[in-house]
């Protein structure tokens, strides 16, 4: 395959190859995304009630475990074959869940499963920055973000209806369907390293340095801490948005995501014009009070209002982050960076779930203070951006 022609400031970002590539992400993103609301509950049903906190943390666990290969490969073999790894994974999980019908063959699952987005994410970022100019890099990754964001609010209102009036079994399938499209999607994509390797077992061997790229670390301390949020929002809205007469499970996640949907048409923009850390900063503090306003939530409208909040602030926060990220790495290591970042997201959504599982214990009383506590996290990434070493790395790359 031949790579895409160089890209200028002028070229244009609206292109087949990333509207292909938006499309791959946003049914990926449904794929795994659709399992979330229905996956508590399915767990009680096998008698792993006591487990929920790892629903989200084992999945995590193995995305992270993952990201230093998927960073590596993604430098070496090229963007399109990790990409496939990752569907593929997805694919096949979504068959596997009603056959391995216990406690510890779900829990196993949930490990394998996190594969997925360990590989493709990586890769598809690592894309995105390749066939789009720099100074458009916000705007681009805000727009990807808007289709990865659709698939996250499409996927648990489709996961509910279909657990509803079909069978959790038949949403497996439908997860494993859509995983298999986005395969089919990035497998015709042209790829973007042009000094591709072919595959060896050698290339999974990892050192220490190869794990992560030291140069994007303050972008990576901000997501661990703001996506803690994420995590225990995961495993707690389940819960709450039942104590709160929220019959469809998957309306939170509908609703924040809508939200973040429709800030991302001019969010990806603002840290192109604007700088990513002062971005950042709006971001971190809108996303510490809608925390605070789900915790305090006492109906599902004051509920729904404050899930509207969090969409807004991790649809301005992503794309910024995520750019600030490519900012501060080096071309040929672009996969290595990325992977960093995603490391940190998904330690991040991993601890949180777990600790929020930890806390919880089926005591609806305590899940507020949870929820404040996981503002108290984002705080502390805001008050960070303003250690004068950090915000001297963005001014130095930005100038």
């Amino acid at each position: 395959m031949q790579s895409p022609p160089p890209i200028t400031p002028q070229t244009s970002i609206y292109t087949l190859s990333f509207a292909l590539l938006c499309l791959s992400s946003l049914l990926f993103s449904a794929s795994f995304n659709m399992l979330i609301p229905e996956l508590p509950a399915y767990l009680s049903s096998l008698g792993g009630a006591e487990h929920k906190g790892l629903i989200i943390a084992l999945f995590t666990v193995t995305a992270g475990i993952s990201r230093p290969f998927s960073g590596k490969l993604t430098d070496t073999i090229g963007r399109v074959p990790v990409m496939a790894i990752g569907s593929i994974v997805c694919f096949v999980c979504g068959f596997l869940y009603p056959i391995l019908s216990s406690v510890s063959g779900f829990l196993f699952l949930r490990l394998l499963h996190g594969f997925s987005t360990g590989f493709k994410p990586t890769a598809t970022s690592a894309y995105v920055a390749d066939i789009i100019p720099v100074n458009r890099w916000g705007e681009a990754l805000g727009i990807h973000g808007l289709c990865f964001s659709t698939g996250m609010a499409i996927g648990p209102a489709i996961g509910s209806f279909l657990s509803e009036y079909y069978s959790i079994n038949v949403l497996f399938y439908t997860s494993s369907a859509f995983a298999l499209l986005s395969i089919l999607i990035v497998m015709n994509m042209k790829e973007t390293v042009k000094q591709k390797q072919k595959f060896r077992f050698a290339l999974l061997r990892i050192s220490r340095n190869e794990i992560i790229e030291k140069q994007v670390l303050p972008a990576a301390i901000v997501t661990l801490l703001s996506y803690m949020s994420y995590g225990v929002i995961l495993t707690l809205v389940p819960d709450w948005g039942e104590f709160l007469g929220v019959a469809n499970k998957g309306l939170f996640f509908m609703t924040f995501t809508i939200s973040s949907l429709l800030i991302r048409f001019i969010a990806g923009k603002l840290s192109d014009k604007h700088g990513r850390v002062l971005v950042i900063k709006t971001a971190l503090i809108l996303l510490c009070i809608s925390m605070i306003l789900v915790g305090m939530a006492d109906s599902a409208l004051s509920l729904l209002l404050a899930s509207a909040l969090y969409g807004v602030a991790t649809g301005i926060l992503s794309p910024a982050n995520n750019a600030w990220t490519i900012d501060l790495s080096r071309p040929d290591h672009r996969g290595k960076a990325i992977a960093t970042m995603y490391i940190a997201l998904e330690a991040g959504i991993g601890i949180g779930a777990y600790l929020a599982g930890l806390a919880f214990q089926e005591h609806s009383e305590r899940i507020p203070y949870i929820f404040y506590g996981s503002a108290g996290l984002a705080f502390l990434a805001f008050l960070y951006l303003f250690i004068p070493n950090v915000s001297q790395q963005q001014v130095e790359k930005l100038d």
